[in-house]
């Protein structure tokens, strides 16, 4: 019985310190770095293509990136109290040190595209747009390096912290880059509706990725494969961090859009104001920039998606 005591203390010791060593390398070491690349890209230089990518940035980019300036230099994406850390977007301006000043066009696309910045770092586990066309993708690339007001130079940088927790969730591969395939993509014509209006809500406007049922749930390459995918009950931080859960956006009669003429949807994402006269989260981007065509195809393309019900049933974004 001693013999077996003692070996069962020496297992219980190493285990111990196989935990104590993991937990030093968690804690004390740096995330890991990635191979990086620059990708072939051609900026577009006609107004047409500045507008589009302008459109693009101030809806998507600007809700995380846009600081108090006005600028798009970043600030605070998840504070602290999250779990994660203190964590701050990045300095999108053409500042040549804290900002994209540093960076190759082609670096710019990369990082979008894998999640793999100019230093081999990942982008956090949102800064992912593999779907996104090659041309709305170069528009919106040269409206980062136009002469708007939002990307002029501003020197602010703040360095994210990451908590224990974030940093083992990256290290054992919860949080990691994906793959590019370097495979051309396109977007449908917009001719064809309904499979433009599904390349808006899945990819140039994400909607999936806020109105299924969970960012840790999501399938980024395929969003329709997502856990309750448009159903919403994702809970979102709204800009004073207040989680607010999303808006079933499916046709389901009674908790999502299903009873809405397409005059109420249009009216609900231009101004903010449901229907029933409730204002939508501040979570949720006015779509004062896209024109009706885009909203049309929107309304057309969320008539086709499955009936769902929310797993979280309650008023949301």
């Amino acid at each position: 019985m001693k013999k077996l005591l003692k070996i069962l203390g020496i297992v219980f010791g190493l285990l111990v310190l196989a935990i104590a060593a993991t937990a030093a390398w968690v804690g004390l070491t740096d995330t890991p770095t990635y191979e990086t690349k620059s990708l072939e890209i051609q900026l577009p230089t006609d107004s047409l293509s500045l507008v589009n990518g302008a459109k693009i940035a101030r809806t998507v980019c600007a809700y995380c990136h846009q600081g108090e300036s006005g600028k798009l230099d970043g600030k605070l994406f998840s504070p602290e109290s999250e779990g994660f850390g203190e964590i701050w977007s990045g300095n999108l301006t053409n500042h040549p040190t804290a900002g994209l000043g540093k960076y190759k066009d082609g670096e710019i696309a990369y990082l979008l595209r894998t999640g793999i910045k100019r230093d081999g770092k990942l982008a956090g586990p949102f800064m992912f747009f593999p779907n996104l066309s090659d041309e709305d993708m170069a528009d919106v690339i040269a409206f980062l390096r136009s002469d708007a007001p939002e990307v002029q130079p501003a020197d602010d940088v703040r360095s994210s912290r990451y908590s224990f927790l974030a940093k083992a969730l990256i290290k054992f591969g919860a949080f990691q880059p994906l793959d590019y395939e370097g495979k051309p993509l396109l977007a449908p014509p917009t001719t064809d509706q309904v499979a433009f209006g599904r390349y808006l809500a899945t990819t140039r406007y994400d909607c999936a990725g806020c109105h299924s049922a969970s960012f840790e749930t999501n399938n980024i390459m395929e969003p329709e494969k997502s856990p309750g995918y448009l159903a919403g009950g994702n809970p979102i931080a709204d800009h004073d961090f207040n989680h607010v859960p999303s808006r079933n956006i499916t046709p389901h009669p009674e908790q999502g859009i299903g009873k809405w003429t397409k005059e109420q949807f249009v009216a609900s994402v231009r101004s903010g104001i449901r229907p029933d006269g409730t204002a939508l989260s501040t979570a949720m981007p006015r779509f004062v920039l896209q024109d009706e065509e885009e909203i049309d195809a929107i309304w057309a393309y969320l008539q086709t998606v499955s009936s769902m019900e929310t797993t979280i049933a309650t008023a949301g974004k």
